[in-house]
């Protein structure tokens, strides 16, 4: 290093260009998702499919190769998606990170289609299920859901485990009314965008989405995204009381 060149906070020695590059590959990627495969196939398959977003610019998310070990070890991650054929133990895998890393939101990828054994998998923890044939639009759909805080399994096991978990059953009134602009919301929420996907549907920013979301839930009296899914999918939103 040159005597008049010194190492400050801001300067690390790296080529300007290397830390801009980097600065914009990170700005490119919306997701980091870990990735537990045994396969080093399935790893580079699902690489190859979030490595373009939906609309061919930039990368949709950047998979993360982990072992099980790993998942513990990486702070940055918020989606884990865990191959369920890598393990035997696949259900005190998952009953662990419930209790060590309950942040962390799982996605499992198995080859049953079993609505009992996918109930049992989002019942021990994961919020999510794929199956290995998975298309690229239904992976991509669920990791925007997951990321959004939901749960991605299939309509009728998030049925079942709503009645398992729900007080008497009791999914709200039928005769709760909603806003114009809350039936455009339960309209889109029940076809399973996430909220930055209808806020750009209806022209409104994700915060403002959200609070339509959190007062919804309070007048159908369900607590979670999933259950208000759900009790939207018991009316029939195009003759929806309005206020």
């Amino acid at each position: 290093m040159p005597e008049d060149e010194t190492l400050t906070p801001g300067n690390t020695g790296a080529p300007k260009e290397d830390v801009a590059g980097e600065a914009a590959h990170q700005a490119a990627v919306s997701l980091r998702v870990g990735m537990v495969a045994t396969d080093p196939l399935r790893i580079a398959g699902m690489q190859s499919i979030l490595e373009s977003g939906p609309t061919g610019v930039g990368p949709f998310a950047e998979i993360v190769p982990l072992s099980i070990p790993g998942i513990l070890n990486d702070g940055g991650l918020r989606i884990v998606m865990v191959d369920a054929s890598c393990t035997e133990h696949l259900f005190e895998l998952l009953e662990t990170f419930r209790r060590v890393r309950p942040l962390i939101r799982l996605i499992v990828i198995g080859d049953s289609m079993e609505q009992e054994y996918i109930q049992r998998v989002i019942g021990a923890g994961a919020k999510g299920y794929l199956t290995h044939t998975a298309r690229e639009g239904e992976i991509r759909m669920a990791l925007d859901i997951v990321n959004d805080g939901s749960v991605w399994a299939p309509r009728k096991v998030l049925a079942r485990l709503l009645d398992s978990t729900s007080d008497n059953g009791i999914r709200g009134s039928d005769q709760v009314k909603f806003t114009a602009r809350e039936v455009e919301v339960l309209r889109y929420l029940v076809t399973g965008l996430g909220n930055r996907e209808i806020g750009e549907a209806l022209g409104i920013d994700e915060k403002t989405v959200k609070a339509h979301i959190s007062r919804l839930m309070r007048k159908v009296r369900v607590t979670n995204r999933i259950g208000l899914t759900l009790h939207a999918l018991d009316y029939d939103l195009g003759e929806a009381v309005v206020e």
